[in-house]
């Protein structure tokens, strides 16, 4: 069985005292009762790493980041590799996100690249995928998503032996307040997971499937029963500890009333 990942996107947002005081606050309200059901993780703006090793080692939550390079080291000003994230004891790292791909001009194979950088980092790669709203009209949604899917994650050899995670965010519904139907959202994701199942079955088993786009707790175990979903990468909500630990909760609770 799958286990469920509530993941937090932090973006550029935060200050070193109010980034320790919620991780404080996270790591106080973090139930007993999640340790062996949901895992947690934050993905702070990586200056703020030091201080998730230092607030957080021993706890269960994890920690990762939001980019790295593309490439491993060199004459690369301003950039940080992802062996250097690994160095602060993260364990994930978020893959070509859809405002990477807008803003920073990410391509799918730059999304490769950095899927590989952070798989040989020994980091699991937490792969975005998702369509704009002029894609989902036209009816390329799943498309699309399939497409960025194998671009990322597979070669002439097949997919990725190495673990990671895909995250289905629709462009559109991203830090929006919009959030797509429950049927929209299961749909791609039985399209996903029939891709991996492509590649085995044993793929299409172990793969997290995780949803992104103004998660938060009103929505959250309504997402979290759906049978292909494994969690969310939640952006804004996840700034708010109190409204981040609920998000938690409610996974927890959807995930005990299915068994």
């Amino acid at each position: 069985m799958r286990r469920p990942l509530i993941a937090g996107n932090w973006k550029l947002n935060g200050r070193r005292a109010d980034v320790e005081e919620r991780l404080k606050a996270l790591r106080a309200g973090f139930r007993e009762e999640w340790v062996e059901a949901v895992d947690m993780l934050v993905c702070p703006p990586a200056v703020f790493l030091p201080s998730c090793e230092s607030s957080l080692k021993g706890s269960p939550i994890a920690w990762g980041s939001q980019s790295h390079a593309a490439e491993a080291s060199g004459a690369y000003t301003g950039e940080v590799s992802a062996s250097m994230i690994a160095d602060f004891g993260a364990s994930y790292a978020i893959v070509g996100h859809s405002e990477r791909r807008a803003l920073f001009a990410e391509t799918d194979a730059i999304v490769a690249q950095k899927v590989n950088r952070a798989v040989a980092a020994g980091l699991t790669p937490i792969v975005c995928v998702g369509e704009t709203l002029d894609q989902r009209e036209a009816g390329e949604a799943e498309t699309v998503i399939c497409s960025q899917l194998l671009a990322a994650l597979s070669d002439e050899s097949g997919f990725l032996e190495a673990p990671f995670v895909v995250a289905y965010e629709p462009v559109w519904a991203i830090g929006t307040g919009k959030v797509a139907s429950v049927a929209d959202v299961e749909s791609v994701l039985a399209a996903i997971r029939r891709v991996l199942k492509e590649g085995s079955e044993s793929l299409s088993e172990r793969t997290l499937l995780l949803y992104g786009g103004s998660v938060k707790p009103s929505n959250t175990a309504e997402l979290c029963a759906l049978p292909d979903l494994d969690g969310a990468l939640v952006g804004g909500a996840s700034l708010k500890p109190a409204d981040f630990l609920e998000i938690m909760n409610q996974c927890f609770k959807s995930l005990s009333s299915s068994t």
